[in-house]
């Protein structure tokens, strides 16, 4: 038995790096710094050491060659999942070049309301290290951001030293449509956040009121969302109905309101990020299930901007890097000038964020085989088809129908050393090999498939 310490997770998306875990054999077991995240991600059990084909075990060799040989001919091979580390996307991209694939990442359809937000018309983003350091008030609109990531508050909101910051106990966190799920964004010194709830359909029509507040144009209705729109002499206010703990909403400028209550005054907000130093939007494009949700992300990234222009700074941050796909995007970013959603088939990359989808492929009947790859999850099985699927997955799957090739792989950070992209996309965090499994890395096994064909 042996303890490791100092282990980086590419499961979180932030980037912990400061994980105990103890080596037993195969099994694994996170005794410091773990979270509702990782620790489950770490001491999954290994079930499956031995390739499939057919549902029958079979030599890697074997297995390799049926996988190339279900691919041979095919004229549309889709590959998804794309949930591997740095060296596995390259080989994924090398096999996609190969067999003429579309390769698109799990969550990109969640991601796809930052891009087409990005390309339309940019953002003033920041990076972890700066939240660090320089926030002292943190919006976070449409997540409950510790339930993403529980350890956020605690790596870098309530961190003891900060650069730019004398008390970091002293910044303000305020949640803009779900509540948070626990305390972990309560201040070290007890204050909690300013919560005010609505349902995300109500974001859009939510965040246009904000960001015209923080502009000072003027609110010509009278109630929005679910938030009561009034005026105080000539200043609009808005006032949610009723507060968290079920009391009475009151104004948010009211100083001696009593710690635990929830405050919800999208005026009051807006001074807040006016006032403050160093403001940051949060969100998680992913989370805003609702059509159109890119013009949301647009709304708040355009909000960022009009701040930056009142003498104060701000920055958006968006949420992101788990399965992933902060990974996929940037390998294929470098590699092809495009994220994932990329064809192949015409012999050159080819970028639809629509067209491009795993499922509508499948759906519409133009894919031929599918190839999925999922090295982190378990539970991230591909969608079931009667195309030949091949599956190179980390050990435990359990698929509704068996994959025609199914081939175990050691997941990065615990199998085999590897790189792995954190959300702010800044950061490569060097992966640490923890055990001997003898399964081989998805880089090995999409290689061979790639020199097979």
């Amino acid at each position: 038995m042996a303890e490791i310490t100092e282990v980086p997770s590419p499961f979180c998306g932030i980037g912990t790096d400061d994980l105990t875990i103890q080596v037993d054999g195969v099994s694994l077991k996170v005794v410091e710094n773990g979270c509702a995240v990782n620790s489950p991600a770490f001491e999954q059990a290994i079930t499956d050491t031995c390739p499939r084909v057919d549902g029958k075990d079979v030599s890697l060799d074997v297995a390799v060659a049926k996988a190339a040989a279900l691919l041979k001919n095919t004229n549309q091979p889709v590959i998804g999942g794309c949930a591997t580390d740095v060296n596995g996307m390259r080989a994924l991209l090398a096999l996609a070049d190969r067999s003429g694939a579309v390769v698109d990442n799990m969550n990109f359809t969640g991601a796809r309301n930052n891009f087409l937000a990005l390309q339309d018309s940019g953002w003033m983003n920041t990076t972890l290290a700066e939240v660090k350091n320089r926030c002292d008030l943190l919006l976070v609109v449409g997540i409950d951001l510790e339930g993403f990531s529980p350890r956020f508050f605690e790596r870098y909101l309530w961190n003891e030293e900060s650069m730019f910051l004398d008390d970091t106990g002293k910044r303000e966190v305020i949640y803009l449509g779900k509540a948070p799920s626990g305390n972990a964004s309560t201040s070290p010194d007890g204050q909690t956040a300013l919560v005010f709830e609505c349902v995300n359909e109500d974001l859009p029509d939510v965040v246009a009121v904000l960001r015209a507040l923080v502009k000072g144009n003027p609110i010509r209705v009278d109630s929005v969302g679910g938030i009561a729109v009034g005026r105080t002499g000539s200043v609009p206010v808005a006032t949610l109905l009723t507060s968290r703990d079920g009391g009475n909403a009151e104004d948010c400028r009211e100083q001696s309101r009593p710690p635990s209550m929830a405050v919800a005054d999208l005026q009051c907000i807006a001074d807040k990020l006016k006032a403050a130093s160093y403001s940051v939007v949060t969100w998680a494009a992913g989370a805003l299930a609702y059509s159109q949700a890119e013009l949301t992300v647009q709304t708040i990234s355009e909000m960022v901007k009009d701040i930056n222009d009142q003498n104060t700074r701000s920055s958006g941050l968006p949420l992101g890097g788990k399965e992933g796909d902060q990974t996929a995007n940037q390998v294929c970013g470098w590699t092809t000038g495009y994220p994932a959603r990329t064809r192949f088939s015409s012999g050159y990359p080819e970028y639809d964020p629509y067209l491009n989808d795993t499922n509508f492929l499948l759906g519409n009947g133009e894919a031929d085989a599918l190839v999925w790859v999922q090295a982190f999850n378990v539970n991230a099985v591909p969608p079931v088809t009667g195309l030949p699927t091949i599956v190179v997955g980390r050990s435990g799957m359990m698929f509704a129908k068996e994959p025609d090739v199914f081939i175990p792989v050691g997941t990065p950070g615990i199998d085999h050393a590897g790189h792995a992209y954190r959300m702010d996309n800044v950061v490569a965090i060097r992966l640490k090999k923890l055990r001997e499994s003898g399964l081989p890395s998805t880089s090995d096994v999409l290689n061979a498939i790639e020199q097979a064909l």
